[in-house]
């Protein structure tokens, strides 16, 4: 247990530039503060103890403003950034080296029952205000861009942006575990760039066949 706390706090100093010191860690990162308590819940939660896990996930969400269902299977090493808004439902499964950041869900898309929230493999990094819906997968390495809404599996090392989300590949290159979430690729706006090139292009075409038109007036 106290392996895992002090790997809890090594990953925060590796991920935030912000971190001074072990205290101020363990008193005021709610993202932490999140991960503790929902071990203890499920923990709970796996010894049938449904009603005290789901008491101490509420509890954990008031102080956090994080909310996380004791039902829900997280690995090593997490990371989840700020936080508020974060919400994560009963079925998901989240592997190791995982960074979420603010305003992040990872939820359901109807009534079904069994698994119907999104796994994630290792080393993925959600970036904020993105949601993730369903029982999909999310491959290793992946990339989820700000605001991005995904409803379809993520293979390896790609990166998704845009509603809905649109996969685009690295080329087998790995991504790397880092915080920059800004320099992701933008297919509309290439889209849109690759339209206003072609049509700056005929307009210059039109231009020239009118010159020759009147010439040869």
């Amino acid at each position: 247990m106290f392996r895992l706390i002090r790997e809890d706090i090594a990953v925060v100093f590796e991920q935030d530039p912000a971190a001074r010191s072990s205290v101020e860690i363990v008193l005021t990162y709610a993202g932490l503060h999140a991960i503790w308590s929902h071990r203890v819940a499920h923990w709970l939660w796996r010894k049938r103890r449904r009603f005290l896990g789901r008491a101490v996930s509420q509890i954990s969400r008031f102080f956090t403003g994080i909310e996380i269902h004791p039902g829900a299977k997280i690995g090593r090493r997490l990371f989840i950034d700020h936080g508020m808004g974060v919400v994560i439902g009963e079925t998901c499964e989240i592997g190791n080296d995982v960074t979420l950041f603010q305003g992040v869900t990872l939820g359901g898309t109807g009534k079904e029952k069994g698994k119907r929230h999104p796994t994630l493999g290792n080393n993925v990094l959600i970036a904020s205000g993105a949601k993730v819906l369903g029982a999909i997968n999310i491959g290793n390495n992946a990339k989820i861009g700000a605001n991005s809404v995904v409803l379809n599996d993520v293979p390896e090392n790609s990166t998704v942006v845009g509603i809905p989300g649109r996969v685009v590949r690295q080329n087998g290159v790995k991504v790397n575990r880092d915080l920059d979430h800004r320099n992701l690729p933008d297919p509309v706006g290439d889209l849109c760039k690759d339209m206003n090139h072609q049509i700056e292009s005929l307009k210059k075409e039109v231009e020239d066949l009118k010159r020759r038109m009147a010439h040869d007036a």
